[in-house]
């Protein structure tokens, strides 16, 4: 395995532990729903959550949580959408931003960070 799937690998793991510190249940890691890879997927109360996981080591360009593009979202929502077909009533796509920068590491949740509205 090389260095960027290591790294990427330890961001979902600092991440689902993160979510579970909030309350919130793994259910799946690296799952493909619709023809889309979701980094995560865990329940969150009554709420099936989708969680895009953003790693980056540099703050330029807005840090991670700028990277996810528009062509990502709609990724997302079709994944979002299938998860729905399957039966679940409430699923929302949060996304969890890892920056690391000067020595320190900063996690942030975005909650419905993704919709299906433009």
């Amino acid at each position: 395995m090389g260095l960027a799937q290591d790294r990427g690998r330890a961001g979902e793991a600092l991440a689902a532990a993160f979510l579970e510190m909030q309350g919130c249940i793994t259910i799946a890691r690296n799952t493909r729903l619709g023809g889309v890879e979701v980094d995560l997927v865990v329940d969150d109360g009554p709420t099936r959550v989708l969680v895009e996981v953003r790693m980056r080591s540099r703050g330029d360009f807005g840090g991670a949580a700028a990277t996810i593009d528009r062509f990502k979202q709609q990724r997302l929502v079709r994944a979002a959408q299938a998860l729905s077909q399957q039966g679940f009533a409430r699923v929302r796509i949060d996304v969890v931003a890892i920056d690391l920068e000067s020595g320190e590491v900063r996690l942030v949740r975005y909650r419905n960070a993704v919709t299906d509205s433009p």
